[in-house]
């Protein structure tokens, strides 16, 4: 599994404070406790005006930077942003995020395009103009279209992580009905490509929202999900991954999951 690290983001209290501050040991404290339990990239989302987004995003990403050298999502709803900020990374990450919107694809798929960019990759949202669709059927027709752009634009598959868009399931009529089809109509017509998920969005309004997180993602797995924008730090979610990577085959012969746990990165934590 693909873990994308959500906790060095503005619209948290804690973090939005500490931008405003430019606490810089919060911000590289956050950064360290998501490398130590096995993110494999930092989100970095500043959510402060667009006029301010640039230069606090290079502050963030300048703190997270000093203390790891996992590769960064830089996270923002603009475009325009993206192809300043991305150049402040020492290493390719994640474009967080294009959709079917506007003009943002053909702002970022040139970049990716370039040699320099090729090891980049890119979380793709499925809504466009008319904003998030209701049914299956649509999504998948802006998904369409993303891969359309994409193959004009010469990105292979691999490099893409479709987000089918998880909304709350206390507004769903059908629970994730409409995200499962998605996500495996997804995985059968490109077998290479990613496909991700902000896994507690899930679980907004409802109590105890950790149960919901847990078997969304369980069922999201099984369905072929592969990458998660989500807490690595939380221990009982990490193992959680890992165990069902072994249930489905993906970790050969359990060795991932053993080691997570000989790392202490799942399991109860030693009694002091």
């Amino acid at each position: 599994m693909i873990i994308i690290g959500e906790k060095i983001n503005g619209s948290i209290p804690s973090v939005a404070k500490a931008i405003a501050e430019r606490d810089s040991e919060f911000i590289k404290e956050r950064a360290r406790k998501q490398a130590a339990a096995n993110a494999t990239y930092i989100d970095c989302c500043a959510s402060v005006p667009e006029a301010e987004e640039v230069e606090t995003l290079k502050w963030m990403i300048d703190c997270i930077q000093e203390v790891t050298d996992l590769p960064i999502s830089v996270d923002s709803p603009s475009a325009d942003v993206l192809t300043q900020a991305y150049k402040f990374c020492k290493r390719p990450g994640i474009f967080n995020s294009v959709s079917g919107e506007g003009d943002k694809i053909d702002k970022i798929f040139p970049l990716m395009a370039q040699e320099e960019n090729k090891d980049w990759q890119v979380i793709a949202l499925l809504s466009d103009d008319t904003g998030i669709p209701k049914c299956a059927a649509d999504r998948l027709r802006v998904f369409d279209k993303i891969m359309a752009k994409a193959k004009e634009y010469n990105i292979n598959p691999s490099r893409i992580h479709i987000d089918p868009l998880v909304e709350m399931l206390c507004t769903s009529e059908d629970g994730i009905a409409m995200n499962i089809e998605v996500i495996q109509t997804v995985r059968k017509q490109y077998p290479s490509i990613h496909i991700t998920a902000a896994v507690s969005n899930i679980s907004f309004n409802l109590p105890v929202r950790k149960l919901i997180n847990y078997g969304f993602l369980i069922l999201a797995m099984n369905a072929g999900l592969d990458s998660a924008i989500m807490d690595p730090t939380n221990r009982d979610m990490l193992g959680l991954t890992y165990a069902t990577e072994a249930l489905l085959g993906e970790d050969e012969f359990c060795m991932e999951y053993i080691g997570a746990y000989r790392e202490g990165l799942i399991g109860p934590l030693p009694k002091a």
